[in-house]
């Protein structure tokens, strides 16, 4: 009994600890976004007496909704498409039998392996030429393709645990290919999909890099590069920036919130079998 309290007592410190390390952060943006640059610079660790929203005002009048907005659409559309092309690749390499099944999913795991950043010159000069540079919707084919490799990947593994026999009893009951995809399948197999979805929205909702490189207009930008407006050529807002960066990560915190209990079906799918 003693050893039950003593282990129970220790999760529960480490779990305090883990959530002071990983809340920390969260806390400093949000304090530091109810101030000014002046109290920021004169004691960055107090809490202020008064609640400065100047921050907030800053952050919405700089074109801000407009980027949350591209950032949204692109992230939407991208994963939406990955998930789409990756759950019927998935679902093939996964339920069929053909010659080059192993050839062609080891191909995804290549894709996996090549550093998105090597491919940022073809891209941009395959972009110019079909004319897409400077426009939002020149980000998607990109982000889908990335997020494609390790989406096959995470649903490949989850499509192999669903038992066979349901996809037997389908069949003899006369249903298409297609249908036990889409209405057998692709229900079961949420939890993988959440997870996916998570994932590489975070990707294609934090990505600078490409968007950067693509886009110069300010009705395109998303928002990794819109937040940069507050980096002047001689000083830095850093209260408003950390205020921009707390709005812009409660779209994914909600998103998160509202997937949660997918996500971890998603992980601990096919860990313990029956």
């Amino acid at each position: 009994m003693t050893k039950q309290i003593t282990l129970k007592a220790l999760l529960y410190f480490v779990a305090i600890l883990f959530l002071i390390i990983f809340g920390f952060p969260f806390v400093f943006v949000l304090i530091t976004s109810i101030k000014d640059q002046n109290g920021y610079m004169q004691s960055f660790w107090s809490i202020p007496s008064t609640f400065y929203m100047g921050n907030f005002v800053a952050v919405f009048k700089a074109n801000f909704l407009r980027y949350l907005f591209n950032s949204l659409f692109v992230a939407g559309i991208s994963v939406s498409l990955a998930i789409f092309i990756a759950s019927m690749a998935s679902f093939a390499l996964a339920t069929m039998k053909f010659k080059l099944n192993k050839a062609v999913f080891m191909l995804f795991l290549v894709g996996m392996m090549i550093p998105a950043h090597t491919t940022l010159i073809p891209i941009f000069a395959l972009n110019r030429q079909l004319g897409l540079l400077d426009k939002t919707y020149g980000l998607i084919g990109p982000y889908t393709s990335f997020a494609i490799p390790i989406s096959v990947f995470i649903m490949t593994g989850f499509f192999k645990e669903v038992p066979k026999s349901i996809q037997e009893s389908a069949y003899i009951d006369g249903a298409s290919v297609f249908r036990i995809y889409g209405q057998i399948m692709l229900p079961l197999s949420l939890p993988a999909v959440s997870t996916v979805a998570i994932f590489n929205f975070l990707a294609c909702w934090n990505e600078f890099i490409f968007g950067l490189t693509l886009i110069n207009s300010p009705s395109q930008k998303t928002l990794p590069i819109g937040i940069r407006e507050f980096y002047g050529a001689e000083s830095v807002n850093i209260p408003a920036i950390l205020t921009a960066v707390l709005v812009a990560s409660l779209p994914v915190m909600i998103f998160y919130f509202l997937c949660q209990e997918q996500v971890i079906k998603g992980l601990s799918a096919g860990a313990v079998k029956e």
